[in-house]
């Protein structure tokens, strides 16, 4: 098991934290999804490492932006 934890920008309500997390959750291998929207993060726990291109990919479907 895996855990990683990410910055997402433009995250301001909990229809920006549900859309998030729908979207990451879809992500193959991905097991748990917990959005903290005071933060920004997004931590992911996945069966094994997630690409990087996948979360951002995941993040820019949700209509939100991967921090740099």
């Amino acid at each position: 098991m895996t855990t990683t934890t990410f910055a997402v920008t433009g995250m301001t309500c909990g229809h920006c934290v549900a859309a998030v997390t729908a979207e990451v959750a879809k992500i193959n291998g991905v097991t748990a999804v917990d959005v903290d929207l005071s933060t920004g993060s997004v931590t992911v726990e996945s069966t094994a490492a997630i690409e990087p291109s996948d979360l951002a990919d995941a993040i820019d479907e949700a209509g939100y932006e991967l921090a740099p």
